[in-house]
């Protein structure tokens, strides 16, 4: 694909352990255009979450090529990874990651703070309403359900407007109406913003709401297939 947003290239990692070496990622090689939704599926351990990593810069390969939103990751220094991460990213994780001691306000205008941007806290409060959560700027982490507080994530991920959003496992910790709400959130989002959308996930018939599925097994990518108009054929193979 000559116009990826994220290419990789033989990409490997490989981290110590008491027990010897232990192989990750082996060999990934891939490509994701502007304004793709790709799915990520595998059973545990298929390499799921530190691929996600990888691509963020939170995680250094051992070994490979990574390319992201025109930038070679593993030519960046960790000052580099950070601004790169700031100018470029969104992230939601299954476990929300919101500062306890700070409002949804504050949460959501962190980015645009570190940033320098004077209107951080006009914005955030407008990313908030886009959620749904124009009612809950005041509110503590600790006074917000599960999936408002998975709301004000998805309001700090986006933000900035990153051209990439990686969600790993986003609705893990969320009942499944909560959960629904934040997928149907989320790919609204996506698909208005035209972000490019990486979303892991254990639920096939999830992933294949995106345009293609990446199934892992073993650190490495074991088959592609295009989502949506595949679904069915997708949920037999899962």
């Amino acid at each position: 694909m000559s116009d990826a947003l994220i290419s990789l290239r033989d990409v490997n990692l490989t981290l110590p352990s008491a027990a010897g070496p232990v192989h990750i990622l082996k060999g990934m090689s891939l490509d994701i255009g502007s304004g793709e939704a790709v799915g990520m599926v595998g059973p545990s351990g298929s390499g799921k979450s530190t691929l996600l990593m990888v691509l963020a810069g939170l995680e250094p390969p051992t070994g490979g090529d990574i390319t992201v939103a025109g930038h070679d990751l593993t030519k960046l220094d960790e000052d580099g990874l950070a601004r790169f991460r700031r100018d470029n990213v969104g992230i939601v994780f299954q476990a929300f990651h919101l500062v306890p001691t700070m409002t949804a306000l504050e949460n959501v205008a962190v980015p645009l703070e570190f940033a320098g941007k004077a209107d951080a806290f006009e914005r955030a409060a407008e990313a908030l309403a886009e959620v749904g959560l124009d009612h809950r700027l005041s509110h503590y982490p600790g006074q917000l359900s599960g999936g408002e507080q998975q709301r004000v994530a998805l309001a700090r991920a986006l933000i900035a407007d990153p051209k990439i959003l990686l969600a790993d496992e986003p609705t893990g910790n969320l009942d499944g109406d909560t959960g629904e709400k934040i997928i149907e959130l989320m790919f609204g989002l996506h698909e208005r913003k035209g972000t490019t959308l990486v979303l892991i996930t254990h639920d096939v018939p999830l992933a294949t709401r995106c345009d293609r599925v990446v199934h892992l097994r073993d650190g490495r990518i074991d088959f592609i297939e295009n989502g949506k108009t595949d679904a069915v054929q997708t949920q037999a193979v899962g």
